[in-house]
């Protein structure tokens, strides 16, 4: 029998229900596991997400694509295969694709993590067949602290600032990372402002009824004259020196998963590096697959070879899915630089 997914040139192609996942060309028909750019790519004619995915899907695929929602749990059938989305715990409105058909039963996981988030509803196990699971951190360097022990180190970062007169530039994605950022921080703490492209994707997170703190939008006239309390929040690509100048001293930190290896932090010229991520560590996708029960598990972007090795050495079938995913890139390109 043939392999109920395979990939194509647009993308992971489900030839029995006719559809693409996360297709990074234009198709008559995708579902996406995210609204992240290089899952939810515009063009094709029909999108089908999660219900939470979609205020976020409509921010980056423009209000007039097709969009069509399915909740948690519910399974639609789709021309010859059952297909129901499952949390996947990576950002808002983040799923699993499930795909069953001729009594076998695929899960397509998406970005996902196991660590606790309350911005996102958290991952959920689904036992199947075949199993496809992202390897962005897939290396055993890549352990993830408690997500409490970073913020109470941000939190410090930004005290010692406060009391120097420095201002804290924090650098994190602008979807998902930033709104986790949001939800840990002491509001009482200081004032908070955030890059203008990160607005609009607060909004849709308080619309689907996340709690966030208040913020500000990052004028740098305004942030100055709070210089010195205030934390700037800045998608990572941002680099306008002159912004920076404006803000007087300044003390800049990174979130991410990469900062778990200290070259990449010394690379971008960073005071600190807070090691956070939305993506599961080693030791966490070991944990997902083992408990998924799959008999065979495909393995794409990021460590792909280093993860399927490590995985057929332990007596698991695997093969390597192509794909065009960044998952947690060391950029992100911001949509326009903060006001100076």
């Amino acid at each position: 029998m043939a392999d109920l997914l395979r990939p194509s040139e647009c993308g992971l192609y489900c030839e029995a229900g006719d559809f693409y996942i996360d297709p990074w060309k234009p198709v008559d028909r995708a579902v996406i596991t995210h609204a992240h750019s290089d899952h939810a790519s515009p063009g094709s004619a029909r999108y089908l997400c999660s219900e939470q995915c979609v205020p976020l899907a409509r921010l980056r695929l423009g209000e007039e694509a097709a969009i069509d929602a399915l909740p948690y749990g519910q399974t639609i059938r789709v021309n010859e295969v059952d297909l129901t989305l499952y949390p996947a715990g990576h950002v808002l409105g983040s799923a699993q694709v499930c795909v069953e058909h001729g009594g076998e039963r695929w899960v397509v996981s998406g970005d996902y993590k196991l660590a606790p988030d309350p911005t996102c509803q958290p991952f959920e196990l689904v036992t199947c067949d075949v199993f496809i699971s992202e390897a962005t951190f897939g290396l055993p360097i890549y352990h993830w602290p408690r997500p409490q022990a970073v913020f109470e180190e941000i939190h410090q970062w930004w005290r010692d600032n406060q009391r120097e007169g420095r201002t804290s530039v924090l650098y994190a994605y602008t979807l998902g990372k930033c709104q986790r950022i949001l939800a840990g921080l002491d509001q009482s703490a200081g004032p908070i402002f955030v890059h203008g492209s990160m607005l609009r994707y607060i909004e849709a997170y308080r619309s689907c009824g996340v709690e966030l703190p208040e913020v500000r939008h990052a004028v740098a006239e305004e942030v100055r004259k709070l210089k010195g309390q205030a934390i700037v929040i800045l998608p990572p690509a941002t680099t306008n020196d002159l912004y920076l100048r404006k803000l007087g001293p300044v003390s800049q930190a990174a979130v991410s998963g990469w900062m778990r290896v200290r070259g990449r932090r010394r690379w971008r010229s960073l005071d600190r590096g807070f090691i956070l991520s939305d993506h599961a560590d080693w030791d966490h996708l070991h944990q997902a697959i083992r408990q998924t029960g799959a008999a065979r598990v495909g393995i794409t972007h990021g460590y792909v070879s280093a993860m399927a090795r490590y995985l057929s050495e332990q007596g698991m079938e695997t093969f390597i899915v192509p794909t065009r995913y960044t998952g947690e890139a060391e950029t992100e390109q911001p949509e326009g630089v903060p006001e100076a």
